[in-house]
């Protein structure tokens, strides 16, 4: 594969760990960060959400760019020699005209997180607006920049809440939301993650290795107007260009981490995805999805996985070599990636 990347650092604010560590740790240990909200369900119930505990009890694009802006300074203090590089911040946020986007305007937000951080000032930045799979994308983003030379390292971020009064009132409206009696739904949950990436040629440092990038679109998505049948064509065409570039078969894969956020849709896609091109007789293949402790955080959920996936090869629980890690969103955007640890 052209242009590899080594992923090096990491940083992560989420329901259940107020840094990497410790979010990691308690994903591992499956504890959720699941509780009542301020939001009601009907019926006298409250929804239940996954909200970050911290002790400020900021909303908005306020609220966003302390999480990201924690998870950034986290990120950097892993990799203290990218201080003294060029480095380059994409930014991973809701898609543009999400209902009750906690962040609408991008550049606002970035201007917070650098005031916050003290450290962006000087960087290049990008905004990537694809809700869940903008990781995958942010991916693409980063290693034409250090391929090209633009950039020495390039950290990207991801921060998102579906925690808002507009975000809670039109999926309950659309009855996607977990409730009752609405089993076939998300538990709405908020996150930041970064991580650090340096072209595979100048790093001589241990991390996680990109092997192998896959970026298509679905055209049954969950909200098709044609209402056509879900095949998984989307998740499998990304699924085989990962694979492809990486040179491996998808039962060489040690093991997978999904954006599952609770919704048969999406089980059913990376199911379909993975009967598609299984070949040959295949041991089980784990699956992780941190969906089942911190619920659906939107654009944080590649680099919170791709945390997890980095700490998991650190700590030597990983459930196999290489990873592969999807994500999704409701237009339909898929992205797979394949990565693999590097000797420790």
């Amino acid at each position: 594969m052209k242009n590899r990347v080594v992923i090096t650092s990491i940083g992560m604010v989420t329901p259940i760990g107020l840094d990497a560590p410790s979010s990691c740790a308690a994903m591992r240990a499956g504890i959720d960060g699941f509780q009542e909200t301020r939001f009601a369900a009907g019926g006298g119930k409250q929804l239940i959400g996954a909200p970050i505990p911290i002790k400020e009890n900021w909303v908005g694009e306020r609220r966003i760019a302390y999480l990201a802006a924690a998870a950034i300074k986290e990120a950097v203090g892993g990799a203290p020699g990218a201080l003294g590089s060029t480095i380059t911040l994409i930014l991973c946020l809701a898609e543009e005209g999400r209902h009750g986007g906690p962040a609408p305007d991008a550049r606002s937000l970035l201007g917070r997180i650098g005031e916050l951080t003290g450290l962006t000032s000087s960087w290049q930045t990008h905004v990537v607006a694809h809700g869940r799979p903008s990781g995958h994308i942010a991916i693409e983003h980063a290693r034409r920049l250090l391929s090209s030379g633009d950039a020495e390292n390039v950290l990207i971020a991801g921060v998102d809440s579906y925690l808002t009064a507009g975000t809670i009132t039109h999926y309950f409206a659309e009855n996607r939301l977990l409730a009752a009696r609405r089993p076939d739904g998300f538990i709405p949950g908020e996150a930041a993650a970064a991580f650090i990436c340096t072209a595979a040629k100048r790093s001589g440092a241990s991390g996680l290795e990109l092997l192998g990038l896959g970026l298509t679109r679905e055209p049954a998505h969950i909200y098709n107007e044609a209402d056509l049948p879900l095949r998984g064509d989307g998740m499998t065409a990304a699924y085989r260009s990962a694979l492809e570039e990486t040179g491996i078969e998808l039962s060489r894969v040690g093991y997978r981490i999904a954006d599952l956020i609770g919704e048969k849709y999406w089980f059913k896609q990376s199911a379909l995805a993975t009967l598609r091109l299984a070949r040959g007789r295949r041991e089980f293949m784990d699956i992780w999805s941190p969906g089942e402790t911190i619920g659906n955080v939107g654009a944080a959920v590649v680099p919170v996985m791709v945390g997890w996936a980095f700490t998991a090869a650190a700590k030597g629980y990983a459930a196999g070599d290489p990873v592969l890690i999807e994500a999704s969103n409701d237009a339909g955007e898929c992205g797979a990636a394949v990565l693999s640890g590097l000797a420790r």
